[in-house]
């Protein structure tokens, strides 16, 4: 399969592959042919896989786990042994010096966003403004639908053709990295090169999107260019980076770059820690809290600096705001019992509007699939036929509302005169404004600014509240899937504020609350139900808004609303995980395996090496099986009796038969090979540069040669009884971030290990293949 084929909402792809003599088909026959060795039980599990798969029109590529386990072999031990003060130095300044560059790329690449977006989108809207104001109502519906169409096709034709894996908001391909998942393509440079220019033009093309949740995907691509060494395909490569050729540095690099993707997005760099903690990493630890602190902070000093040079009017149509992207700070936030109860109501209903948004998203997702699996033309012709029906909408419905008087005490102009402003004339006579073209007619930032103002009750009327929600909810969920750089922050954001607004002047009456505090309480609302995070949510928000006054609200609008929704659904990065068929590892683990025990799922039968291997056997081995870890288990008269020697990586193996290190005996060379390979030889390459079989021939006197495998062979790997709950196990493996787990037998006198569980083996559609029957009890 094509390595660049991206497992997103708009491929499935059929494939074919063989294992053990048995042909199997579905994209999750090639999932589960690594790692693992199958049993007739489980080729029966794969078919009714498929199905499933079949249906939800996912491309499953061939995804393997990550090796974010320290690899405790010989080879590598001596390593660290031999390790100087200065090479240590050099190695945690090297991470340090990492991470400043994650967060001085990333804050530069979400200012040029800024940058793009603004003054794009900006002149577009001037244009039709200056039209509308000369009552050339069709030529400036001419001009605002042709750029609006050609920026879609453009970003459509980015992802459909160069890279497919830069579609959607990227989150879920990047929480789903974090938990150990090598899906192909989601780090690459091409996808990087898309997502950053693919999100302007998509963006600036008026579709219901933000270029927030891609900013979190930019940064893991930045973090990850960075920590591979950059690329050898396009030429880009730093030797000196050998330290991080591994998965586990490249792991806290990229959460580093995840969180400094919500800090340049959101100018919230506390915030963009906690999303890190909270969302994105299935692992974390102390040391890596401080980096990802830090890079935050140092995208935090670059927006800041880089905006305060464009106050002077040096970045064309570039506002003059600070930090603070939503600053409600000067609307007094005091609130009575009656508020309470509003915001209980508020809580309630982001709860059942966010699940019934993740629902339909789930439904939309799936459909589109099936459009886009047909080819780049139907991907680029369905982003041609969203961005139709947003422009109509967007230039349509301002005409059903009513024009109103400018209110006399106003600082700014009535009808704003520049691209963006709170009173947009439109069709309106002078004196008069649009309320509902001051939110379509506008940049999502400017139209979430608009109903966030404060002192403004009656800005908008409930009518165009009411028009507005109804056409946001529905663009969002349509606009989502299809193939351009889509982040879901700013249409929940922007649907949460306007139904937060109309309650607002619901309760008016009895309210001592700012309707524009109702709007930020509306938007905290949807948010929890359509993504279930609460701490960095709140944060985030109080970071966006400057109003720490309100934080006790956020707080509980955010809990209730969450607990409203976790009744019908999972969040929606869960929904579009799973979605994608990415096998990822929950916190907890399902009800039904506490009825199973970790050798109820092991698979065989099991290939093992023996310490000093034939290299023919290893090298059948290779060309028969998927699997990425083998057993070494050591016999007589290497040992009193058989016992489990350790694990070695198929990657680790192939270094050796490249370098055809044999020997006529069996005899053990571990202190030979010691000298002649060092670590870097087996340092993991970037995405798609690995080592392969094929690249290796052999001579048929080389394939009755020995090859001695302890020193590449991992001495310590985790091991559990085979009488270990399934569940505790399932748990164990997240943790600690594993690929194979051991499955040791309970008693004596039997082989030294009865099977490897891999992720795969924990996956529901494995074990509920195994034992049905299982699945309805708690």
């Amino acid at each position: 399969m094509d390595q660049h084929e991206d497992a997103n909402h708009a491929d499935d792809v059929e494939n074919r592959g063989e294992l053990d003599g048995k042909e199997v088909e579905g994209p999750w026959s090639e999932i589960l042919d690594k790692n693992i060795s199958i049993r007739q039980p489980l080729l029966r599990t794969r078919t009714n896989m498929t199905s499933q798969i079949a249906v939800i029109g996912a491309n499953v590529c061939p995804i393997e786990s990550l090796d974010y386990e320290i690899i405790e072999n010989e080879l590598f031990k001596q390593d660290w042994r031999s390790r100087k003060k200065v090479q240590i130095f050099q190695y945690v300044f090297l991470k340090w010096a990492l991470a400043l560059l994650i967060g001085l790329s990333t804050g530069l690449v979400g200012f040029f966003n800024n940058i793009g977006v603004e003054n794009i989108a900006g002149y577009k809207l001037l244009w039709t403004n200056d039209l509308m104001s000369d009552k050339k109502y069709f030529k400036a519906f001419l001009v605002y639908a042709g750029c609006n169409i050609g920026l879609g096709t453009i970003a459509g034709a980015l992802c459909a053709f160069i890279a497919p894996a830069a579609a959607g908001s990227g989150i879920p391909e990047v929480k789903a990295y974090l938990n150990g998942v090598d899906a192909p393509s989601i780090l690459a440079p091409s996808t990087l090169f898309v997502k950053i220019f693919g999100s302007i033009v998509g963006v600036s093309a008026g579709f219901v999107v933000g270029k927030e949740g891609p900013m979190v995907h930019t940064g893991a691509c930045i973090a990850n260019l960075l920590g591979q060494g950059g690329s050898r395909k396009y030429h880009l490569t730093w030797t000196w980076l050998r330290y991080f050729k591994n998965d586990r540095d490249r792991r806290d690099l990229i959460t580093c770059g995840a969180a400094a993707g919500v800090a340049a997005a959101f100018r919230a760099p506390v915030g963009g820690v906690l999303f890190a903690l909270e969302e994105a990493a299935s692992w974390w630890r102390s040391a890596l809290l401080w980096r990802t602190f830090f890079t935050t902070a140092v995208v935090a000093l670059v927006l800041r600096s880089l905006i305060e040079y464009c106050s002077s009017g040096k970045c064309g149509l570039f506002g003059k705001g600070g930090l603070i992207m939503y600053d409600v700070s000067s609307a007094e936030a005091s609130y009575s019992g009656a508020d309470i109860l509003a915001v209980l109501f508020l809580g309630v209903i982001g709860g059942i509007f966010g699940s019934i948004y993740n629902y339909l998203v789930d439904k939309v997702l799936r459909i589109y699939s099936i459009i886009n699996e047909k080819g780049a033309s139907f991907k680029i012709l369905l982003v041609i036929s969203v961005s139709i029906l947003t422009t109509a909408c967007s230039f349509g419905l301002p005409w059903i509302a009513k024009c109103t008087v400018c209110p006399t005490s106003l600082k700014e102009s009535c009808p704003s005169t520049g691209e963006s402003g709170n009173y947009k004339g439109f069709q309106c006579q002078s004196g008069y404004y649009n309320d509902l073209a001051s939110l379509f007619l506008n940049t999502n930032d400017d139209a979430i600014r608009n109903l966030f103002s404060t002192s403004t009750e009656h800005e908008f009327k409930i009518s165009s509240l009411i028009i507005f929600f109804s056409a946001i909810y529905c663009l969002g969920i349509i606009t989502y899937g299809i193939a351009i750089p889509a982040g879901l922050f700013i249409p929940v954001i922007l649907a949460g504020a306007t139904y937060g607004r109309l309650v607002g002047r619901l309760f008016e009456s009895v309210s001592e609350l700012d309707t524009g505090l109702f709007a930020l309480l509306g938007a905290a609302s949807f948010l929890g139900g359509t993504m279930r995070m609460t701490v960095s949510l709140c944060v985030i928000l109080l970071e966006l808004t400057n109003d720490l006054l309100l934080l006790p609200l956020v707080m509980l609008v955010l809990l209730i609303s969450k607990t409203v929704a976790d009744c019908f659904n999972k969040g929606v990065y869960d929904q579009i995980v799973k979605l994608k068929g990415l096998p990822y590892m929950e916190a907890h683990a399902e009800a039904y395996m506490r009825q199973l025990v970790a050798g109820d799922v092991v698979s065989g039968p099991l290939v093992t090496f023996t310490g000093a291997e034939k290299v023919g056997n290893i090298v059948h081995a290779l060309q028969t099986t998927g699997h990425n870890g083998f057993p070494v288990i050591d016999e007589p008269p290497y040992s009193e009796a058989p016992e489990l020697c350790g694990l070695v990586l198929r990657s680790h193996l192939l270094v050796l038969l490249k370098a055809k290190y044999f020997s006529r005996e069996r005899v053990l060379t571990g202190r030979d090979i010691l000298k002649k390979f060092s670590p870097v030889d087996f340092a993991k390459p970037g995405s798609g540069k690995g080592l392969k079989l094929e690249d290796i021939t052999f001579e048929d006197e080389e394939m009755e040669m020995y090859i001695d495998l302890h020193p590449i062979t991992n001495a310590s790997p985790y091991t559990v009884v085979e009488t270990m709950s399934l569940a505790k196990a399932a748990i164990l493996f997240r943790q600690l971030g594993l690929r194979h787990m051991c499955v040791v037998p309970k008693s004596q006198g039997r082989p030294p290990i009865v099977g490897i569980l891999t992720r795969h083996d924990f996956m529901p559609e494995h074990v509920l293949g195994l034992y049905p029957h299982i699945k309805g009890h708690k």
